[in-house]
């Protein structure tokens, strides 16, 4: 095939992707409003648990577990909930939707490169494109280890609404890149950049949820469970996003002779990179969690969209090559 020829495949997997993320948002959305629900097992264990006569007097002080920070009793209790009957074949047709889109999302990505004979996000469209295909990674490849099927619908429309925001605002036909971008450098920068971006979302999404939930949303888990995603994707994210800065700064050096020039997109890089060291910091040292700690992610998160997109279209720089 021409590179004329997989371009255009490429851009035809990407409608594809969108179409199949948005069905299987569909999917995942009848499982959370339509699926009758049981509490799962160790729900209901702890539940038994907490039914248990507590000793009071000098023994039941001894014996009462410690406080690790501020209270907040929305996570004191797990309310995990696992659908059944017509949700859950449902959520089983949407997750396998979720893959068919993550194969076409995959072979956008591939028949791109081929196209234009690099590495495939040397702009703004394709580095939303592989970002929302990080996004949805993150979240089936969590899927393989643990039940976050009710992630499913909110991690859908964000890669569908992605996907479709590059299409419609950032499309860039396919072609060679700016000399200071052609370099194996894209290949490790830019990727753990990606990387790091997608479990961030997924970590974002979860953290959107953990504010909202309420008795309107209670087929949701609970406030503990939401934060637990956010924390263990954060913890994964942070280390390569932090390689991320290193090996730019290295670019920077090869590509323009310093380290380090004062760069919006440097600039905006260290303080995302701070925002999310001073969320797992808070974590370690203070105990923070809760909504405090949620919070401050989501600021992190807010930082990361900004640098991601923001700053590529609203600040000029040495990194402004989005072509919109």
């Amino acid at each position: 095939m021409s590179a004329e020829q997989l371009a255009e495949l490429s851009d035809l997997f990407v409608v594809a992707a969108v179409v199949l993320y948005f069905l299987a948002m569909v999917g995942f959305a009848i499982e959370l409003a339509f699926g009758r629900s049981r509490p799962d097992r160790a729900a209901a264990v702890e539940r038994s648990e907490a039914k248990q006569p507590v000793a009071v007097g000098a023994g039941g002080a001894d014996t009462a577990p410690p406080v690790d920070g501020p209270v907040d009793d929305t996570v004191a209790t797990p309310q995990t909930k696992e659908p059944s009957g017509g949700g859950l074949r449902a959520g089983k047709v949407a997750l396998a939707l979720a893959w068919v889109g993550w194969a076409a999302n995959f072979a956008a990505i591939a028949t791109r490169g081929l196209a234009v004979d690099r590495w495939p996000w040397g702009n703004m469209y394709e580095f939303v494109v592989a970002i929302c295909f990080a996004a949805v990674t993150a979240f089936l490849g969590t899927q393989l280890r643990y039940n976050v099927r009710f992630l499913g619908a909110f991690v859908m429309i964000t890669a569908a609404l992605g996907l479709g925001m590059a299409v419609k605002f950032f499309y860039t036909a396919a072609g060679p890149v700016v000399p200071a971008l052609d370099s194996y450098w894209i290949a490790i920068h830019v990727t753990a950049a990606i990387i790091a971006s997608g479990l961030f979302t997924l970590a974002g999404v979860a953290g959107v949820l953990y504010l909202v939930r309420g008795d309107g949303m209670s087929r949701l888990p609970s406030r503990a469970d939401l934060e637990r995603v956010a924390h263990r994707a954060i913890v994964f994210s942070f280390p390569l996003w932090t390689f991320a800065v290193i090996a730019g700064a290295l670019w920077a050096d090869r590509a323009w002779g310093r380290y380090w020039g004062w760069d919006p997109k440097e600039v905006w890089s260290f303080i995302t990179w701070v925002a999310y060291a001073a969320y797992l910091h808070a974590k370690v040292t203070a105990g923070w969690r809760g909504r405090a700690a949620t919070i401050v992610q989501l600021v992190a998160f807010a930082c990361l969209m900004f640098n991601l997109i923001g700053v590529n279209i609203f600040i000029s720089g040495l990194h402004s090559y989005a072509d919109v």
